[in-house]
């Protein structure tokens, strides 16, 4: 019994360490260009990755925590900013790009076509309409 005991503990952290060695490098903590927000990229269930607003320099907006008042969908407008998805589902589709996601603007409620592309510490975040050439580049650097 005590062997069979071992032999699945070493089993489980086997499989610990193999999932953590599967991270992917854009899975940090970003600081946006305008060092005003801090957004959690992760894998989720899907095995794709998304994106939320885990910190704001000015997290509220006369006295009470800031809300998504420029979503189109007034059912949301009353949704805290604070830990909003704003990057959905991206997969990587070449070494150090990510493709086949949106990503949304809080600022005016417009959700984007998005590409990722790391570079080191910093990510390129690029939203666009239609093709890639029409948009525009942000770029994050890492927050950790």
């Amino acid at each position: 019994m005590l062997f069979y005991t071992a032999v699945l503990i070493a089993v489980l952290f086997s499989i610990q360490s193999i999932a953590f060695a599967q991270a992917d490098p854009v899975e940090r903590i970003w600081l946006n260009q305008e060092k005003t927000g801090k957004v959690q990229i992760y894998r989720a269930r899907d095995g794709k990755l998304y994106g939320k607003i885990m910190w704001l320099s000015e997290p509220n907006k006369n006295g009470a925590p800031k809300v998504d008042d420029k979503n189109p969908d007034p059912k949301k407008r009353a949704t805290p900013i604070m830990n909003l998805i704003i990057l959905k589902g991206f997969t990587k589709s070449e070494e150090n790009v990510y493709e086949g996601g949106t990503i949304y603007d809080p600022k005016n409620g417009k959700t984007y076509s998005c590409k990722m592309t790391l570079k080191g510490k910093s990510l390129d975040i690029r939203g666009f309409i239609g093709i890639s050439l029409i948009g525009r580049t942000s770029v994050w650097t890492l927050a950790e």
